[in-house]
């Protein structure tokens, strides 16, 4: 009985924390490795772009990638 109640805990805890919002535009202030994803243009259809922060007077890395619809969700809200 401890166990199933440990399980659906951690469930709990994990599931939210499993999708990741896919933003409009790219935020302007990202915390250094903070990462972002952002629905752009300039990658190719069903990818999306991960923007990761850097600390001062480094350029942010962005990178094209794939994210399954079971990890991400559409923001309705623009930053």
């Amino acid at each position: 009985m401890r166990i199933w109640g440990a399980v659906l805990i951690f469930s709990a805890a994990t599931l939210p924390c499993a999708a990741q919002t896919i933003l409009k535009s790219e935020p302007l202030v990202l915390t250094p490795y903070e990462v972002a994803f952002v629905q752009d243009v300039s990658c190719p259809v069903g990818k999306v772009l991960k923007v990761t922060g850097a600390i001062r007077g480094l350029h942010r890395k962005k990178v094209c990638v794939v994210l399954s619809s079971a990890q991400a969700s559409l923001a309705t809200a623009t930053p």
